[in-house]
């Protein structure tokens, strides 16, 4: 027998994919937003979405600035993901309270969050709203993992790349061992 579960919480039955950070930027005002609601959406070109709510700091930056910087963080960075989704850049500098360290990025002004093991650099190529939130489909100009953590894939056997996937709340989990059919 299954059980119900209310709509309000559907999201949460697949919104296990990772947790990302995305970092803004435009002209002197920069920000990380921790975001859940993310997916690739095309191989050819390579483009993914992320979904921001309108009312949120970020969602601005991006849209003026047409650029965003998904950064993946790993277990370690748990901390620093929970304080950049519960706190708005427009209140506090998230760089500074979070300790996160930014560097350049290849193609974008948005900087990299060097603590984090991957990031896509995009450039936005649609908005569209969707309900209480935009969505943004960005296309990937460059990507960058740490060393050793990626070849075809995402090794997650190692303890590196043991990023996190958010179960909703301040509920989160980590993949297990990588499985094969």
């Amino acid at each position: 027998m299954k059980k119900p579960v209310p709509v309000s919480s559907a999201n949460r039955l697949i919104n296990h994919g990772p947790v990302i950070l995305v970092t803004s930027q435009y002209n002197d005002a920069r920000n990380i937003v921790t975001l859940a609601w993310n997916t690739p959406v095309s191989h050819s070109p390579m483009l993914v979405a992320i979904a921001i709510a309108k009312n949120h700091y970020s969602n601005g930056l991006v849209t003026k600035s047409g650029e965003f910087v998904i950064n993946v963080p790993n277990v370690d960075l748990l901390k620093q993901v929970q304080y950049c989704g519960s706190v708005s850049g427009r209140d506090e500098d998230k760089w500074k309270k979070s300790g996160l360290t930014a560097e350049p990025a290849q193609k974008v002004k948005p900087p990299l969050i060097r603590e984090c093991i991957a990031h896509l650099e995009c450039k936005v190529v649609k908005t569209t709203p969707s309900g209480d939130h935009s969505l943004f489909i960005g296309q990937v100009l460059a990507a960058s993992a740490e060393e050793g953590l990626f070849d075809e894939i995402l090794n997650t056997d190692n303890p590196r790349a043991k990023t996190l996937h958010h179960l909703g709340g301040d509920f989160y989990t980590v993949p297990g061992k990588k499985i094969q059919p």
